[in-house]
């Protein structure tokens, strides 16, 4: 009887016992679920997967072609990072977009992957021999939607055969327009400008509408802005007096420094509803991604680098309308 007995009270007790220990793990793991997706880091994994997918979302199509010249004389700003992944990631928004590399250096054509070794169909023949700007464009490889005009190191010698030239300062634009009219159609066009105002420069300048201009947040940066806005005015009075600047956008910011607040309300105060809210912040995947011929979209998806430039290429193209600049 006493056998009986505990085989009677022991029975049930097993038959519960496992049932306890499978369902504490099954309700942690669900409620850990839920939670998941909650984190920046789960944000930021899902974002990755939806813009390597070709899911990010749609963008409104800007009403006719949008033409950017992305410039700041001083050097190390930021400009060419900037041109390619907001490139990228107004494609990966389904939109078509053209880089123009327009610095000597090519390194827009490297972050994106573009053959730009000397011998290479470029801008240089563009502007100096009067090819056809459609013989120069490559497509992005696994990026649809973006393609790059690349440049070579025969840029450099462009600014002293250009002076000769009839009509020097309006050459990327008349090869622009040209192309553009009997392309398919584009959204955007990024220019990639050297850290300089000579006339590779000028002539971005006088091919763009608008001008985008990426903003160092260092003492420096302030310095020279100075000098660049009485040059864009020379611009507008003898050449192109449709340019205005557009869109700013503070880069490199570190947020550990009262300085980087600084330049940023400084510009804020002076620029308006110009200046994109989005900050580009200090990130070694963005430096990293050129050395891999890939821009930081392509490189590190989930990296606050990749998702500050998304963000901002959204901004950029829900702008209702180029801001009227003050006097």
């Amino acid at each position: 009887m006493a056998e009986h007995s505990v085989s009677r009270e022991t029975l049930p007790t097993d038959q519960v016992r496992p049932r306890q220990v499978v369902d504490t793990p099954d309700l942690a793991l669900q409620s850990s679920r839920q939670h998941a997706g909650d984190t920046p880091i789960a944000r930021a994994a899902e974002t990755a997967v939806q813009v390597m997918a070709g899911q990010a979302g749609v963008l409104p199509r800007p009403p006719s072609v949008r033409i950017l010249t992305v410039a700041n004389q001083k050097g190390g700003v930021g400009k060419t990072t900037t041109t390619v992944n907001v490139a990228a990631a107004l494609a990966f928004h389904g939109l078509r977009v053209l880089v123009l590399d327009l610095d000597p250096q090519g390194n827009a054509s490297t972050a994106l992957g573009v053959p730009h070794q000397t011998g290479t169909p470029s801008v240089y023949e563009v502007l100096v021999d009067g090819m056809d700007l459609g013989g120069v464009i490559n497509a992005v490889d696994g990026i649809p939607g973006l393609f790059a005009a690349p440049a070579t190191i025969d840029l450099a010698g462009a600014e002293i055969e250009l002076v000769s030239l009839v009509a020097r300062e309006s050459r990327l634009k008349r090869a622009l327009e040209s192309y553009l009219s009997v392309a398919e159609p584009f959204d955007y066009v990024l220019i990639d400008c050297p850290p300089s105002l000579g006339l590779l420069t000028v002539n971005a300048l006088v091919a763009a509408r608008e001008l985008f201009i990426p903003i160092q947040c260092e003492y420096y940066a302030l310095e020279g802005l100075g000098q660049l806005l009485r040059n864009i005015d020379l611009v507008k009075a003898h050449l192109n007096p449709e340019l205005s600047i557009s869109t700013i956008l503070l880069t490199m910011y570190d947020a550990r420094t009262k300085l980087a607040a600084q330049v940023a309300d400084e510009v804020r105060r002076h620029f308006g509803e110009r200046v994109l809210k989005t900050l580009i912040p200090r990130s070694i995947r963005i430096s990293e991604a050129p050395s891999y011929g890939q821009t930081v979209m392509t490189y590190d998806p989930g990296s606050s680098g990749a998702l500050s430039y998304l963000e901002a290429a959204r901004e950029l193209a829900r702008q209702p309308s180029i801001p009227e600049e003050k006097s």
